[in-house]
C-alpha cells in the first residue's frame, strides 16, 4: 500500500473545485486587469463611491444615489468617538496596550456583532421586518403577525434601548430620508407602525436606530446576510480617534482600576500551607 492509498476519496461535490477557483464574483490577473461582479474594476466603474462598491460586492447591484447618501449619513451618525462605548472600549484598550491599529480595530469590529447593541440585532431585525411584512401581505393583521413572531422568536429586535429610551439618531435620519425621497418604503413604514402598536398596548418600547436602519436595508433590497456584510465597519469612524488618543497616553491609562477601588467581600486572607 502506498501513501496515496491511505487518503480518503474526495466527495464528488468537491471535485469541480479541485485545483481551481470557481467564482462568479470576480478575479484578478496581476499586471493585466481585475473583474468585480462582472465589471472591469479599472475601466467599467470610474468614480464609483466606496459605499456603492461595497453594496455591489454584497448584493450584486448598486444603490441609488439617494440610498447611498442615506446609508453613508447613518454611518457618520453612528461614529461616536467615545471610549466608554462597548466596542470603542476595545479599540481604546488596544491603543493603551500598544497593539497595532489593525489589530485593535479588528477586535473592536468583531465585538460589534453583539446581539443587544450591534450587527446581530440588525441581522435579526431585518429578517423580522421582512417576515412580518410578508405575513401582512398574506392577509394577517399587524397584531396577528406580531403575536406569531413572539410565539416563535420571543423578542422584538430593534425595539428598546438599554441605555436610553429615546434614540437621538432617528430624527436626523428620517429628516434626510424625507429630503431624499426614500422615507416611505414599506418596511420603514412598518417599523413606525409597530412602535405605535406597542405604545397602544402600553409597552413603551421605542424603536432604536438598529431597527430603523434595518428597515431601510429591507426597503433597499438587502437580505440579512448582505446587510450584515455591508454594515460591518459602520462604527469604525468612532474607533479610530479613541485608539489614537489611548495610544498617545501613558500605557495602561485607559480605565485603570486600583486594587483599593475593588470592594471584596469574599473569604478573608489565609496562609498558604507550609508558608
Amino acid at each position: 500500500m502506498n501513501g496515496s492509498d491511505t487518503i480518503a476519496p474526495r466527495p464528488a461535490k468537491l471535485l469541480p473545485h479541485v485545483d481551481k477557483l470557481v467564482t462568479s464574483v470576480g478575479a484578478a490577473w496581476p499586471g493585466t486587469r481585475a473583474v468585480f461582479r462582472g465589471h472591469d474594476l479599472h475601466k467599467d466603474l470610474p468614480g464609483i463611491a466606496w459605499f456603492d462598491l461595497c453594496a455591489l460586492g454584497a448584493t450584486g447591484h448598486r444603490l441609488s444615489p439617494q440610498q447611498r447618501q442615506l446609508m453613508e449619513a447613518i454611518w457618520v451618525w453612528t461614529s461616536y468617538p467615545d471610549a466608554r462605548i462597548w466596542n470603542n472600549r476595545v479599540a481604546a484598550l488596544g491603543g493603551t496596550a500598544r497593539t497595532t491599529p489593525t489589530l485593535a480595530l479588528a477586535a473592536a469590529n468583531a465585538v460589534s456583532e453583539a446581539t443587544i447593541y450591534g450587527r446581530r440585532n440588525e441581522f435579526k431585525a431585518l429578517a423580522f421586518f421582512k417576515r412580518v411584512h410578508a405575513r401582512m401581505q398574506e392577509g394577517a393583521t399587524l397584531a396577528q403577525a406580531l403575536d406569531e413572531h413572539l410565539r416563535t422568536q420571543g423578542k422584538l429586535p430593534g425595539y428598546g434601548r438599554p441605555i436610553a429610551a429615546h434614540d437621538e439618531r432617528i430624527p436626523p435620519t428620517m429628516k434626510l430620508a424625507r429630503e431624499l425621497g426614500v422615507a416611505d418604503g414599506p418596511h420603514v413604514t412598518l417599523a413606525f407602525e409597530i412602535e405605535r402598536h406597542l405604545k397602544e398596548l402600553g409597552k413603551p418600547l421605542q424603536m432604536n436606530l438598529g431597527a430603523l436602519v434595518s428597515a431601510f436595508g429591507a426597503d433597499f433590497g438587502f437580505t440579512p446576510r448582505e446587510f450584515n456584510l455591508y454594515c460591518f465597519a459602520g462604527f469604525t469612524g468612532g474607533m479610530q480617534p479613541v485608539y489614537l488618543e489611548a495610544a498617545d497616553k501613558p500605557p495602561g491609562s485607559v480605565f485603570p482600576t486600583p486594587v483599593g477601588s475593588v470592594a471584596y467581600s469574599g473569604v478573608g486572607r489565609r496562609e498558604w500551607p507550609g508558608a
